[in-house]
Parts: C-alpha cells; sequence; structure tokens
C-alpha cells in the first residue's frame, strides 16, 4: 500500500512546490484539500489523522494547533516546515548533512523540523568548522544574507509583483529584521554549535528564488592557525560523500568574478565556496541555494523521502 501524504496548506507557496516536486510519483499517495475548505478544521484534522506522514506548511500557531490535533496519534509522521519546533526537545532538525548521523535521526524520527532557509546555508557554514575545532564556540559570528522575495510567501509576492497593491514594494533590494532579533536566529546558534547568537542581517532583492548567505571570518581569530586551505578542507572533509551538498573547489573559487543568487533556482541542492587569497587575512564563506528548494520544500521532500526508507 502507498504511503499517504498530507500536505496542511498545500496552497502556500511552500507547500505548492512540494506539490510540483512530488506531482508525478506514483510511490506515494497525495491526500488532498480543496482550497476553499483549506480552513475547515474538521476536514483537515481528519485527512491529518489519514496520513502516514503530515508536511505541515502552516504558520508557526497554526502548526502548533495541527500538531495538537493529531495528539495520541502516534501512527502519523510529521514534517513541520514552520519555525514553531526547529529547537524544540524531541523533534529531530531536517538538515540531513549536517552531521554523519542526521540522515539516520530523520529516518526513525517521528517528528521532524525543517530548517529554516537561512540557517540552512549558515549552519551549513559554521558547524564543520565548529566540530573541526577551528571556529572557537565564541567567536563573533556575522550572517549576512539576500534572498529571493517568494520567501516572504504569499504576502511578499504580491508586493514586489503587484504595482497596484497598497503596500507594493519597488525596491530592487531592502534589508529588513533591523533590530536582530529574527526567528532564525535561536536556530543558527542551536545548531550551529554556538555560544552566542550571531548577528544576522537578512535582505530581500527582486528575484523570486535563490539565496546567498555570507559569513567572513578573520583568520587570526580562528583556532590553531587556520588558513584558506585548511578551511576549506574541513568543509570538504564534512560533506565528502554528499550528492546534494557540494563543497567548490578553491581553484574554481579563485577563479570567479561573482556569485549570483539564481544560479540554483528551482533546485534542491546547496553550493558552499570559501573565498580569499592565499597568506590572506579575510576569508569570505558563502553558500549558495534556492530559498524553496533546499531551503523549504526540496528539503521537506529529501527528509520525506529518509522517513519512508525506515
Amino acid at each position: 500500500m502507498k504511503p499517504k501524504i498530507f500536505i496542511d496548506g498545500e496552497h502556500g507557496t511552500t507547500g505548492l512546490q512540494i506539490r510540483v516536486r512530488m506531482a508525478d510519483r506514483p510511490d506515494v499517495e497525495l491526500l488532498s484539500i480543496p482550497e476553499a475548505e483549506r480552513r475547515n478544521a474538521a476536514m483537515r484534522e481528519d485527512l491529518l489523522n489519514s496520513a502516514d506522514v503530515a508536511i505541515l506548511c502552516l504558520p508557526d500557531d497554526a502548526s502548533k494547533e495541527a500538531v495538537g490535533m493529531l495528539e495520541g496519534n502516534n501512527s502519523v509522521r510529521i514534517i513541520d516546515t514552520s519555525t514553531a519546533h526547529r529547537v524544540a526537545p524531541g523533534w529531530a532538525y531536517g538538515f540531513a548533512e549536517m552531521d554523519s548521523d542526521q540522515p539516520e535521526k530523520i529516518r526513525s524520527a517521528r517528528l521532524v523540523a525543517n530548517p529554516g532557509c537561512y540557517p540552512t546555508g549558515a549552519i551549513g557554514l559554521i558547524r564543520p568548522l565548529r566540530q573541526a575545532g577551528i571556529l572557537p564556540e565564541r567567536h563573533p559570528v556575522t550572517v549576512n544574507a539576500v534572498s529571493g522575495y517568494t520567501g516572504g510567501g504569499k504576502q511578499m509576492i504580491a508586493q514586489m509583483e503587484d504595482e497596484s497593491h497598497p503596500e507594493h514594494i519597488a525596491s530592487p533590494h531592502f534589508l529588513y529584521g533591523l533590530p536582530l532579533k529574527h526567528k532564525h536566529v535561536g536556530e543558527m546558534q542551536t545548531h550551529g554549535l554556538l555560544a552566542r547568537a550571531p548577528i544576522f542581517s537578512p535582505s530581500v532583492g527582486r528575484f523570486p528564488q535563490g539565496m546567498i548567505v555570507q559569513v567572513p571570518l578573520y583568520l587570526e581569530d580562528l583556532n590553531d592557525g587556520a588558513t584558506l586551505e585548511s578551511v576549506h578542507a574541513a568543509l570538504t572533509a564534512h560533506y565528502a560523500g554528499q550528492s546534494i551538498v557540494e563543497v567548490v573547489p578553491l581553484a574554481t573559487s579563485a577563479a570567479m568574478a561573482r556569485v549570483d543568487a539564481v544560479e540554483l533556482a528551482g533546485k534542491d541542492t546547496m553550493k558552499l565556496f570559501v573565498f580569499g587569497s592565499t597568506g590572506g587575512e579575510q576569508i569570505n564563506l558563502v553558500a549558495l541555494l534556492d530559498n524553496l528548494g533546499k531551503g523549504a520544500s526540496g528539503a521537506a521532500v529529501q527528509n520525506m523521502d529518509l522517513m519512508l526508507s525506515a
């Protein structure tokens, strides 16, 4: 019998992208709720409890409500794409490449929290250096990032694309999260193995999908006489054998004139770069991904596949 999958919030940006990725898959049965009934709590609860895997593509409070609808039903496994459970006890963090044993944690978990798009890039760069003993636990990490505007959901898509929208955004690029209290910071700190919260400066560009995440570092502030080459080697060793996360060779990075935020739009992979010069004082760690790919919907499907392989 095919496993039944219910995407709660399938008509939102992340949910629609998951449906696209699963549209032609004969190995699963998709349970669906008509858009007109998406606020029908009784219908949602029935579909949630009928699923083998429920993928929650909802705001935080609605995700918590959906989890409550499954209280006592331990046969339904959950992937939550909201921020509600990303550092919660009992939830596996759905970044399979984060550690060598992370795929098995996801595979055996009933509750999986899908990572955020920005944290996927930041943690992907930071955690390997923490585990290798290169990056000090209390280092003053800064994370600078730009995302495609689809990361803001249907509301921001309308603001960016509809000139008649009462809150139309005409800017080609803008910063937000200015009080430095973005909801992704705790996730970056916890799973980045940092003792102090990173300073996170997010921004949005006038392109639908894509993302660049940057972590600049002074080499002299790192441990063990770190160099451009040793940092790159640590990342390469961490992701050895991975098919989804690629560490770009130093020679390739050195020959590049720019990094384009939209290069991986529509893809579920991630590229990591180490920029700088041999013998230089500074490096810039860069992650390139699609905010709706490896940063959201693609990761959810990857986690679902792991869970179904148990």
